[in-house]
């Protein structure tokens, strides 16, 4: 009997493979726990919800943060996530000698209007082990906001909101 087990990347391998037109540039995958996954194509209402939010953050936080949109992020040793939206910590090389790491990430954010699970059960537990402090899911099929702060065995404070009660403050 043959025993077949995936093959599992670190992030540099994963990188080379990219560097070596492995991925089809249309592809929209990352790497996740050493495994290559293939993220589902945007369908308009995420990328509408995506480009208002890019829209109210850039205002928001000019000067202060950087808003970078379905950007690789570090979390050693095997997954490099590309979440939708991700608010950063300036930075003077504006992060073209690395992507950023945990302890740079103000905010994650993730759209979903299809794999809501996939965002909770295992980019939710990834987040939290890699510390990311602030991370909001964008729940466009229960039409709510989830926050999620303060990781520490899973994030000690969560919140949802629906959408008649979110208004952006300046």
């Amino acid at each position: 009997m043959t025993v077949v087990t995936a093959q599992r990347f670190t992030i540099p391998e994963y990188q080379r493979l990219a560097e070596l037109g492995f991925f089809r540039e249309y592809e929209r995958v990352e790497l996740i726990k050493g495994e290559v996954i293939q993220m589902t194509a945007k369908v308009t209402p995420h990328c509408v919800c995506e480009t208002l939010f890019c829209q109210e953050l850039i205002q928001l936080l000019l000067g202060r943060a950087m808003v970078r949109g379905q950007q690789p992020i570090i979390i050693p040793d095997h997954s490099e996530p590309e979440p939708d939206l991700t608010i950063v910590c300036n930075v003077n090389d504006n992060y073209l000698s690395i992507h950023p790491k945990a302890s740079e990430i103000l905010l994650l954010i993730e759209i979903s209007n299809s794999i809501l699970k996939y965002y909770q059960e295992v980019k939710l537990p990834l987040y939290v082990e890699a510390g990311i402090s602030e991370y909001w899911i964008s729940n466009l099929i229960n039409h709510r906001l989830e926050f999620y702060s303060e990781p520490c065995q899973g994030y000690r404070s969560n919140f949802d909101y629906r959408r008649s009660e979110i208004d952006f403050i300046a």
